[in-house]
């Protein structure tokens, strides 16, 4: 009833208005003011709903995926028992498309105020966003993509080595532009306008798309990356957590904290045994900063029984935990004092070194790989608010550098957390960690692949629809991407 009010109300002032408003708008604009958009007031809202959206997406679907949590209870399918439903990447469809079409603003503002380094910064958050789009659909609407206005409806559905191929030239092309002359003078609330860490976002970025295609021999994946980590002056990354791209929110308006309430956050959700045990095992100090302590219930008294999560996957029966498991630590991502900074990861310091060791490690080189290694996981612990490294981290025998690709992805794994997709992503590249799997998985315990194509699009795109989902082997969640073939 409220909502026909509302319209009611705005129909009569749309037939009033129409009456009385001849030279209305003439006469009623502001000649100090610009109706075109600059590109530097798009920076923010961007990086903003970006990482707000993917955080949530995060707790919602990769912790469920990758064994970090789970809803509790939890008596029937979900996600955590590989139950993807068709319509679960749509909110990712329309939020990625969503901040392209802002990227694509940005660009065209930048040509029009000649602010090449805008141009740069569109490229940057380009290949970001764009990046989480095609890893998690594989081939999609991209060269011909948000156009509707100019007439094109029904876009063709590029491949993904299309997509990669494309990005990682702009990326080139973007490194070269932020060493020319102009400034930055927008809102930026990631950087403050600090063109040089624009530039080693961009490059760091450059590096995952480059590893995530290393299956792929055509990219030479691995040579490039050695040239762009011997040239650090041409190819100048992330050297420090204060130059990643980790977003700062204080919570208060209008940066808000991702979740309404901090009981959204904490309560109905149990932090997974797997993600758990793991942290265990190396005594790693992010324990007290990701979750509280569980406990069991002796002579009637809740005692404490340390860090210790459920079973992802399990049965449904409730029965068969004699505990209540740890759950997420409220303080990381909702203080109860609103206006305590926290952090959201877009991208990460310790995901260049992680890849500077995996790039190590393939070529040989097990010293450059235990020190990139070691750098990765200390800047993993350090970048969370008061996140402290322990002196003695790396003499625990299962911390200590093995050699191995496995040991280096298991640690990337934990460094990943809560960063979008990126645990999924790295999983389907690699296959580490080594899940474990329960009878109450679906698809035989193998993980999902992709998310299916948005629901409408197969009604308002159907031929290039139909040519996209023959492409890729059909529209299914267990269908590879092209990286991963």
């Amino acid at each position: 009833m409220k909502k026909r009010i509302i319209a009611v109300f705005t129909l009569i002032n749309l037939v009033v208005l129409s009456s009385c408003t001849k030279d209305f708008e003439e006469l009623n604009t502001n000649p100090n003011l610009s109706e075109k958009v600059t590109p530097g007031s798009l920076v923010t809202p961007t990086i903003y709903g970006m990482s707000d959206y993917f955080t949530v997406r995060s707790y919602d679907f990769t912790w469920q995926l990758m064994q970090v949590g789970l809803p509790n209870p939890s008596v029937a399918l979900g996600v955590h028992r590989y139950d993807v439903s068709e319509s679960a990447g749509n909110g990712t469809w329309n939020t990625t498309y969503e901040y392209l079409r802002n990227v694509r603003e940005m660009e065209a503002a930048a040509v029009e105020y000649n602010l090449p380094v805008y141009k740069a910064v569109a490229i940057t958050l380009k290949a970001y966003i764009g990046g989480i789009l095609t890893d998690s659909f594989g081939d999609v609407p991209f060269s011909e993509a948000l156009k509707a206005e100019e007439g094109l409806k029904q876009p063709k559905f590029d491949t993904q080595e299309e997509i990669y191929t494309s990005l990682i030239q702009q990326l080139e092309e973007a490194n070269t532009i932020y060493v020319g002359e102009g400034s930055m003078n927008g809102n930026d609330f990631l950087y403050n306008n600090k063109k040089e860490n624009w530039r080693k976002f961009n490059n760091s970025l450059l590096m995952r798309m480059l590893l995530r295609a290393s299956n792929r021999p055509e990219f030479n994946s691995y040579a490039r990356l050695q040239a762009m980590i011997a040239d650090p002056g041409k190819y100048p990354v992330f050297n420090s957590n204060e130059e990643a791209a980790i977003v700062k929110i204080t919570g208060v308006a209008p940066y808000d904290y991702a979740w309404s309430r901090r009981q959204d956050y904490v309560n109905a959700e149990a932090m997974g045994g797997f993600f758990v045990d793991m942290l265990n095992g190396l005594e790693d100090p992010r324990r007290a900063l990701f979750m509280t302590k569980a406990t069991r219930i002796v002579d009637k008294k809740p005692v404490d029984i340390g860090f210790k999560g459920i079973t992802s996957g399990h049965s449904g029966d409730a029965s068969q935990f004699d505990f209540t498991p740890s759950t997420p630590n409220g303080d990381l991502m909702f203080p109860d004092a609103v206006g305590t900074q926290i952090h959201q990861i877009i991208m990460s310091y310790a995901e260049v070194e992680f890849i500077k060791a995996e790039v190590a490690l393939q070529a040989g080189n097990q010293v450059a790989a235990k020190t990139a290694y070691e750098k990765a996981v200390t800047a993993a612990i350090t970048h969370w608010k008061n996140g402290e490294m322990p002196v003695n981290y790396f003499e625990n025998e299962k911390a200590a550098f093995n050699g191995t690709l496995e040991q280096i992805m298991n640690q990337k794994y934990l460094g990943l957390f809560f960063n979008d997709y990126q645990q999924w992503f790295e999983y389907r590249r690699t296959g580490f960690p080594k899940l474990p799997t329960t009878p109450h998985m679906l698809h035989n315990g193998i993980m999902p692949s992709r998310f299916m194509y948005h629901t409408d699009v197969s009604r308002f795109n159907p031929e290039n629809y139909r040519i996209a989902a023959d492409r890729i082997g059909g529209d299914d969640v267990m269908t590879k991407v092209w990286w991963d073939k």
